[in-house]
């Protein structure tokens, strides 16, 4: 289903950043709630026909999420996020990582360090999305997977969400 939402994904490699802005039909607590609360999170954090599975999630400052993407013949892909600040309803940082069911990083692959705001504009909600790499080849060895791709797909899962739901 395509959308007429805001969707902005530039890639700026001379500081191996990925830069998403991306617009929703919803308010700041439903968005929020959206992007922190695991029962809402594994709703859309994985591209259709992916799955999304939070085995824990402490969501504070120092706190983290593991969780596992399930793909549709059950292959499981896992990952952390380690929570650095949060500022309610405003934004919120966090180192991300490919790790096993138990959370021990995979050093085969880089992480990522992400910066997620939030801004209510009329009607809508504005994610703003930086995720920076510590070198360019990280941040290719992303794009190579498809993550500009699989993100777009779960960002529109998520409007599917609120639009069920009414919120």
């Amino acid at each position: 289903m395509k959308t007429n939402l805001l969707m902005n994904f530039t890639i700026d490699k001379e500081n191996s950043t990925v830069n998403v802005k991306r617009e929703f039909r919803a308010t700041i607590p439903n968005v929020w709630a959206a992007w922190t609360e695991p029962e809402i999170l594994d709703q859309w954090w994985a591209p259709a026909p992916w799955k999304s599975r939070t085995k824990s999630m402490d969501f504070k400052e120092g706190g983290q999420r593991i969780y596992a993407m399930i793909g549709p013949a059950g292959e499981e892909h896992w990952a952390l996020a380690d929570y650095k600040s949060i500022t309610p309803k405003t934004n919120f940082k966090y180192l991300d990582a490919f790790c096993d069911s138990e959370g021990n990083l995979n050093h085969d692959f880089p992480r990522s360090d992400w910066d997620v705001t939030f801004l209510e504009e009329g009607n809508s909600t504005f994610v703003e999305v930086v995720i920076k790499h510590d070198k360019l080849s990280d941040l290719e060895m992303i794009i190579e997977m498809g993550f500009k791709e699989g993100f777009t797909i779960a960002m529109e899962g998520l409007d599917e969400i609120f639009k069920s739901k009414g919120l």
